[in-house]
């Protein structure tokens, strides 16, 4: 295997750990960033970051689409120039998926059959055929230090037979996936645990994967509506399952609240777009939750968007200036990009020297305290620590205000500056 993987402390599910691949050595607990458009692929950039701002604040790995790529620029011009690490000037970690995504973001334009996947190209409107072997083929090309096995993906919302085919194909995909892998020595190929909400069928898959001994497991088919109670408890019943010696991927998830949790869980990495997504409408992140800097309350305010924070655009910007700049200009939803990915980077950063030094348990319920400051923990949350054993007793109330899903919390800061949590419906 071309990793290693070393976990360097532990507080009962909670774990961190350092991953040295050939590009980069990494520490867990660890976000991916994702560049999955395709008109930024050709420039090297995450929203209009280059690749140097993101060593600057601290990236470690960056996520590729491989769907995207093999459309534009192509995984044969990408090999031609020396691989996406030299195409792109990025000299540390990178992760591309298998391009199974799409069969749910474009399952309008998808046929799945057992042979693979075939997409009618948003490019050019022709047909693309998407197998397990040509997957690992595009990604063999593309060069990046861990690659995803394709899998059948389906929504968690939807129940029924479908969801065992599924399950059942993903595992006979990984068997063509290992057997189409030209690269094991320089890359790693994962697996990805599929299933639904049926824990049956998780068990399952986990255990074909896990006889296949592979570098890797990504927990997928999560963060596509299914209620947090489910969501939590299949999280937590993988990475109980999965072996304690590899790295556990949770795949599609990147609230900083699912982040905790499913690292109180016992994971290790995640991926989402929301950093830089709700960046670009005018969002930025902040402990209380989000601040909304479309706000007309944010017109006049001269602070920075987050007084404790310490990248470049809180010690540089107003909240006042970045306000006009989003409602007119690129260059807000840039400068949003660069601080959300910076408060994400230092809580991975923060939950990693937590665990190190024996603290998270006090991490967990600071960061509960900033963000429920009136002791409305959701209830989701309360199962999910009793079973990481996080007691967080003195950060909730005894009678919960409110089981608002934490993602439609917002901060909504008045003429005074004062800030309060509300519920995203009465904006």
């Amino acid at each position: 295997m071309a990793l290693r993987f070393e976990i360097l402390g532990k507080f009962n599910r909670a774990r961190t750990a350092r991953l040295t691949l050939p590009h980069f050595v990494c520490q867990m607990p660890l976000l991916l960033i994702i560049y999955y458009i395709t008109f930024m692929i050709f420039t090297g950039t995450i929203k209009g970051l280059r690749t140097s701002q993101l060593e600057d604040i601290g990236c470690q790995i960056i996520l590729g689409n491989t769907y995207h790529l093999a459309l534009r620029p192509t995984s044969e011009l990408i090999d031609e120039l020396g691989g996406l690490h030299k195409f792109m000037n990025w000299p540390r970690w990178l992760l591309t998926d298998s391009g199974g995504f799409q069969m749910v973001s474009l399952l309008h334009l998808a046929d799945i059959t057992e042979q693979g996947v075939t997409f009618q190209s948003p490019v050019d409107g022709k047909p693309m055929l998407l197998t397990p072997e040509e997957s690992i083929q595009i990604q063999n090309r593309i060069g990046a230090d861990i690659i995803m096995a394709l899998d059948d993906v389906v929504k968690t919302t939807i129940t029924g037979p479908r969801i065992e085919e599924a399950m059942y194909r993903t595992l006979r995909w990984i068997d063509r996936c290992i057997a189409a892998h030209e690269r094991p020595h320089d890359q790693n190929l994962f697996g990805i645990v599929q299933g639904g909400l049926d824990p049956v069928l998780r068990d399952i898959c986990v255990k074909g994967l896990v006889d296949r001994k592979l570098p890797g497991y990504a927990i997928g088919g999560l963060a596509g509506g299914e209620d947090k109670d489910s969501f939590w408890r299949v999280v937590a019943q993988c990475t109980a399952a999965l072996p304690v010696d590899k790295l556990r991927y949770v795949m599609g998830v990147g609230y900083p609240l699912d982040i905790v949790v499913c690292s109180a869980l016992g994971a290790d990495m995640y991926d989402c777009v929301y950093p830089t997504r709700t960046a670009r409408f005018g969002t930025a992140l902040v402990p209380e939750g989000v601040l909304k800097l479309k706000h007309q309350a944010m017109a006049d305010d001269t602070q920075p968007i987050d007084p404790t924070c310490e990248c470049m655009v809180c010690k540089n910007y107003s909240r006042a200036y970045i306000h006009c700049l989003v409602t007119k200009d690129a260059m807000g939803s840039q400068l949003l990009s660069y601080h959300n990915l910076f408060y994400m980077l230092k809580l991975s950063r923060d939950l990693h020297s937590s665990i190190v030094n024996g603290q998270f348990p006090e991490f967990v319920c600071n960061f509960l305290q900033k963000m429920f400051p009136k002791g409305d923990v959701p209830q989701w949350v309360c199962n999910a620590m009793e079973v990481a054993g996080i007691d967080i007793t003195s950060c909730c109330s005894p009678f919960p205000l409110s089981l608002i899903d934490p993602q439609a919390r917002t901060v909504k800061f008045s003429r005074k500056n004062s800030i309060k949590m509300v519920n995203a419906k009465d904006q």
